[in-house]
């Protein structure tokens, strides 16, 4: 089933899980919302998943990890948190099947922790060059706009036959 694209917009309607048989679902690219159905996993059969560039939000339900039949699963670009459900199934996906999310877990690099959330990042991962934080910077544009300010008008104002020469040009 592929009603991808449509402009819907709502909340995924909890009968849609009980389309026990269906082996694709694609409902990218909408302007769904809320969360994805707790009994998404009721769909056994399902073979490839498509919920990306949507609103959804939440967690992936855990009932995810039954699908055993799962190989592609999309689920970027929404406002997804917490941990993946841990089954073979979605560990081997790639990683760009859940960016644009704040999720965590195997296949992604972040780690979670006990509870399924993810850690505050700590001071090292916040550090890095803020250019209008710097004191440097502000102290070299004062001094670039200076030198090259006097450098033009000051060239012009010590020799004449420039400053009769530049406004001609």
């Amino acid at each position: 089933m592929d009603l991808s694209d449509n402009m819907i917009y709502g909340e995924i309607p909890e009968e849609l899980t009980s389309l026990v048989g269906l082996q694709s679902l694609n409902l990218s690219k909408n302007l769904l919302a809320g969360r994805i159905p707790s009994n998404i996993g009721d769909m056994k059969w399902l073979e490839s998943m498509d919920f990306s560039m949507n609103q959804f939000s939440g967690e992936i339900p855990p009932s995810t990890a039954s699908l055993t039949f799962l190989s592609h699963l999309i689920l970027s670009y929404n406002n997804l948190t917490g941990q993946i459900p841990k089954s073979t199934q979605l560990e081997s996906l790639d990683e760009s099947c859940f960016i644009g999310n704040e999720l965590c877990g195997a296949p992604l690099d972040k780690n979670c922790s006990a509870n399924g959330v993810i850690p505050p990042p700590t001071v090292e991962q916040h550090r890095g060059y803020h250019l209008l934080e710097d004191g440097w910077f502000y102290l070299s544009l004062g001094l670039g706009f200076m030198l090259g300010f006097w450098g033009v008008l000051g060239s012009l104002l010590l020799n004449m036959p420039w400053s009769i020469a530049f406004p001609d040009f």
